[in-house]
């Protein structure tokens, strides 16, 4: 599977997970001293995964499988994913 293909199926089982996924607008880095990173966070009790359309589309799946994993692990777990799926989610970050 393609890392866009694998980002795509990413987002679409977050997505199923209810889980809240942020992309930002671009901008530029030059434009700015402040560049966001690609992150999951906590806001007011609810999971945020944070997108930043500066960083790579490798990083944007390992943020998304980490949050999928610690918030949404138990649920996956016994449930069917094809195997570059559970693989990503199953990979150490």
């Amino acid at each position: 599977m393609e890392p866009v293909e694998l980002f795509e199926a990413l987002l679409e089982l977050a997505d199923e997970v209810e889980l809240d996924v942020r992309i930002l607008r671009g901008q530029n880095p030059a434009d700015t001293d402040f560049t966001p990173d690609s992150t999951c966070c906590r806001v007011k009790g609810k999971v945020w995964v944070v997108l930043s359309p500066n960083d790579p589309v490798d990083l944007h799946i390992r943020v998304l499988a980490s949050a999928l994993k610690s918030e949404a692990g138990s649920t996956l777990e016994a449930r069917y994913l094809p195997p570059a799926i559970r693989a990503a989610l199953d990979t150490e970050i």
